[in-house]
């Protein structure tokens, strides 16, 4: 039985990475940050659901800040395969901490690679390693669409962070022999994307708004551009990538781009409501240096792995609101039973 090691198992990626692991009959083991409260709402179903293998899911408390911490969970996991996706991974909140971002999504990626280097080392085991890299490192970007051999320009604490985090990989690879690979991810979305991220802050609103809980829509700038995808079909590619015979760089993509105005126009047309009527632009959302836009070419991931996206960003927005409109139906009758639950303003997240 094959067995993998998940850091930030309990986000969107990571919830989604553990199901197909899971699924392919492997022993999943994942990194949990200690916490007075449990933050593995993602990952519950698995534990629940008496027809998926909850037995071979098991959580370590870690962080990429610790070192030590990390040898000493490799060393009870013995991963075959070892998956990056911890990170302070909203672009925005990395101009407000972009030490903590770079600590984390920089030098914690250099913590994990040589605790893993070391592995191999005393255990004469081979671990195939993979790195979530971001297609925030292209930034100001050189040329449309962007592949693997862009020039990396980032914009944000959280893009430089991703391309020291890319090169460090790239340089263990070349300089060690390792099996490291780089998925340079574009946007992907899906109902557990976190509500501070623009898309699932947009389809949570739609739902509230449908249904009279919430009157605006606060957000920054709507004309940026953006390759969206579902993070379902993404983590695939993740899987993809350490299944090849030599390790490599792919960008993961639709290689198609919309406007987050677009997204709002599919997002509130699927109920039959007009975006410009509930969305105001608040200049509190907007970032210090914007990235305009983000378009990804995924033919080689199309040519050496066989991958290509299942779900478009007209099927994605759908599959969003769908679900946030089940979500607020809960809360309104929580509500109408009594329970409290404060009206959104639309700037919460």
């Amino acid at each position: 039985m094959k067995k993998a090691l998940i850091t930030g198992i309990t986000g969107q990626d990571g919830s989604y990475l553990a199901e197909l692991l899971l699924s392919k009959g492997y022993e999943v083991h994942g990194i949990v940050r200690r916490s007075a409260s449990f933050n593995t709402g993602r990952l519950d179903h698995i534990y629940q659901d008496p027809h998926l293998p909850g037995a071979r899911l098991k959580l370590h408390y870690g962080d990429l800040n610790d070192g030590n911490n990390l040898a000493s969970v490799i060393g009870l996991a013995q991963p075959d395969e070892v998956y990056n996706l911890a990170a302070q991974s909203h672009v925005r909140v990395s101009f407000d901490m972009p030490i903590y971002t770079c600590d984390t999504d920089a030098v914690g990626s250099l913590k994990l690679l040589e605790a893993v280097r070391v592995f191999e080392a005393q255990s004469g085991k081979k671990v195939r390693y993979y790195q979530a890299s971001s297609s925030e490192m292209f930034g100001k970007v050189q040329e449309v669409p962007q592949k693997e051999t862009t020039p990396f320009w980032p914009r944000s604490p959280y893009g430089c962070a991703k391309v020291f985090s890319h090169w460090i990989t790239v340089n263990y690879r070349e300089s060690y022999g390792m099996h490291a690979s780089c998925g340079i991810l574009f946007n992907h979305e899906s109902p557990r994307r976190g509500e501070t991220f623009v898309t699932r802050k947009i389809t949570r609103a739609v739902g509230r708004i449908k249904l009279g809980m919430q009157k605006k829509l606060y957000l920054g700038n709507i004309d940026a551009l953006r390759d969206w995808g579902f993070a379902g079909d993404y983590v695939e590619a993740m899987w993809l990538m350490m299944q090849q015979p030599t390790a490599d760089d792919y960008v993961i993509s639709t290689g198609k781009m919309i406007t987050v105005r677009e997204f709002c126009q599919l997002s509130f047309g699927h109920v039959g409501l007009d975006y410009k009527d509930f969305v105001e632009i608040d200049p509190r959302y907007f970032r210090p240096a914007e990235v305009e836009q983000l378009l990804g070419d995924c033919s080689k991931a199309q040519r050496v792995l066989g991958w290509k996206p299942k779900v478009d960003v007209k099927g994605l927005a759908v599959m969003m609101v769908e679900n946030d409109l089940e979500l607020a139906r809960r809360e309104k009758t929580l509500r109408d039973a009594g329970h409290e639950m404060p009206e959104s303003t639309g700037h919460d997240q």
